[in-house]
């Protein structure tokens, strides 16, 4: 009898193979004494070279099918790998006790695993421990002269099972053979997530027992539309779940024709769906997916792929690459949002009990303006190649907004003394993403030309509700009503000033928020470029004038998110 395993949807589509089982090989070891340290440490510096060259072999044959955010975790392996002070601590360790390579290498990198992982108000950092722990792994694997599992050797449909995928089993992943991914770990931001979308093959993660209830060489079906795996399933079935997945590869041969056209609904209103980017190479998928513009440039990448400040040249470069890229169509970039989740190793910040409600984004900008004056001068000469229009991250007052606009204008009017005009075509807009901006929103669209609502911010803070935390992910809810009616008086608030209305964050390419968001009037829907041409399909088979009808019933007549969710549902005609 088949079993359902319930995880969270993580990439698109529905895969049906036979489970491979991505299991480790034996690494454990004796511990024991030894006596020629330089020996010993010799093997540490081998094996590492060995992972190096590896890892590089890796990247290489991945290039192509990953993009460049993607192949950049390859790096950052290589890096901690070749860190002059991990190795030293590794040596001390061998020095001192007199243990082998591998205890010592195991212990100094799972105690760094450790470190990271412990830091609670810090998701960023907790994810790389992740890349610590693969990083260890291969290490070992090179100690102890074990194969770790090769799975560019897979020649056969399978479906990968896994207690947790790494970014270097991914990047091996061959779309012709991996029909599926299921894993135990993980969330919809995870590295498994992104690189599956990346690579359109399905997937659920997080199912927390899926390695438990599968075994090697069962059949098994992942439903990534709706985050479901069966297991050993009947004839009936799979010849159920071939013909569910032959309708969606039909529907997203459909939506491929909607390339070039317009974002209109079925009565004819128009609408745009942009595309959320993180560098210029991704510009590239945008145009493909049919983008109409883009919607969010988060800047802060172009800080985190460097190793250093990047100067002015160097994002006036990005900048110019992408607007370029763009073919005329307005590109959004959300001016640096470090802190919280984001830091840099070469600007040290203050330790903070609550990172995320502290010292970051337009916060940083606004205390030391030198950072943020060499970003706003390097997009006002960008602006020169074409359409960019500038945001404002985590405004709170309207004095912050007002404060952000004057540094703005000195570096335009400094600019402009070699060159009249340049920066007069940028608009200027702001994130709604803290809760009281959502509530002043009447007076803040007074001085901007355009809002974009950051829902997954929004939503944390409306709720009080850290969405890394898996104790309260429940609370993550962009269908509750009292949420839709804050969005709604943004909404109203920016068209009775003229003011554009955006949205950048996960809602905005929910196929359950969608029509609610059209009936309430939202001018642009940035989302992730693979979600473009679906949601761009629904649009023009909604029409706002029964959108309107439903957001108002969603918004007086509900009172929990499952009714809103059955309301929605129950109009689109979905199970």
């Amino acid at each position: 009898m088949s079993k359902i395993v319930k995880g969270i949807a993580a990439s698109d589509g529905i895969g049906i193979a036979k489970a491979y089982l991505l299991v480790d090989p034996d690494l454990s070891f004796d511990k024991k004494q030894i006596s020629d340290t330089d020996a010993e440490f010799a093997r540490v510096t081998k094996a590492f070279d060995a992972s190096i060259d590896e890892l590089s072999t890796i990247k290489e044959n991945a290039k192509g099918r990953l993009g460049d955010d993607e192949l950049a975790v390859f790096d950052a392996h290589i890096a901690i790998l070749s860190d002059p002070e991990m190795k030293k601590q590794i040596q001390g360790e061998i020095e001192s006790k007199k243990v082998s390579a591998e205890e010592a290498t195991s212990d100094v990198m799972n105690g760094f695993a450790e470190t990271l992982a412990a830091m609670k108000d810090n998701k960023y950092m907790q994810e790389r421990a992740a890349d610590v722990k693969d990083v260890s792994k291969r290490a070992l694997s090179h100690l102890l002269g074990k194969q770790l599992p090769n799975i560019a050797a897979i020649d056969e449909p399978v479906v990968i099972i896994a207690h947790e995928i790494t970014p270097s089993d991914t990047s091996q992943m061959d779309k012709k053979y991996v029909k599926g991914i299921a894993t135990d770990m993980g969330g919809r931001t995870s590295h498994a997530a992104i690189m599956s979308r990346t690579l359109r093959i399905p997937a659920i993660v997080g199912s927390e027992s899926i390695t438990a209830d599968v075994q090697n060489g069962q059949t098994v079906i992942v439903d990534g539309l709706h985050g479901e795996a069966i297991v050993d399933p009947s004839a009936d079935e799979v010849k159920e779940y071939q013909a569910k997945a032959a309708a969606f590869e039909k529907e997203r041969a459909e939506w491929a024709k909607l390339v070039d056209a317009p974002s209109k609904s079925k009565d004819g209103k128009d609408f745009e769906i942009c595309a959320n980017i993180g560098t210029p190479d991704d510009v590239a998928d945008a145009v493909k997916q049919g983008a109409d513009g883009v919607g969010l440039f988060r800047s802060e990448f172009l800080y985190m792929g460097s190793d250093h400040m990047p100067t002015e040249d160097e994002q006036f470069q990005a900048y110019k690459k992408a607007v370029q890229g763009m073919n005329g169509k307005a590109v959004v970039v959300r001016t640096l949002d470090i802190g919280g989740d984001k830091p840099l190793t070469y600007l040290p910040l203050p330790e903070e009990m609550n990172p995320f409600l502290g010292y970051r984004a337009i916060r940083i900008c606004l205390d030391r303006t030198e950072i943020f004056k060499t970003q706003l001068r390097a997009l006002i000469r960008a602006s020169e190649f074409g359409p960019i229009q500038i945001m404002f991250p985590m405004i709170a007052t309207l004095q912050e907004l007002l404060d952000a606009k004057k540094i703005f204008n000195e570096c335009k009017e400094d600019l402009q003394k070699d060159h009249p005009d340049l920066g007069d075509n940028i608009k200027l807009g702001m994130m709604i993403e803290v809760p009281l901006a959502a509530i002043y929103a009447d007076e803040l669209a007074k001085h901007v030309d355009f809002f974009s609502i950051g829902t997954n911010d929004l939503i944390q803070y409306c709720f009080a509700a850290d969405r890394g935390n898996d104790s309260v992910s429940y609370l993550y809810q962009p269908l509750n009503p009292a949420l839709l009616r804050l969005i709604k008086h943004v909404i109203t608030s920016a068209h009775a000033h003229g003011t554009k209305a955006a949205m950048c964050g996960e809602m905005a390419g929910d196929q359950l928020a969608l029509p609610l968001l059209m009936g309430m009037g939202l001018d642009e829907y940035s989302m992730s470029a693979t979600s473009i041409l679906r949601t761009r399909s629904m649009m023009a088979k909604l029409d706002t004038k029964k959108c309107a009808e439903l957001a108002d019933k969603a918004i007086n007549d509900c009172h929990t998110t499952p009714e809103v969710q059955k309301l929605v549902k129950d109009e689109l005609g979905l199970d």
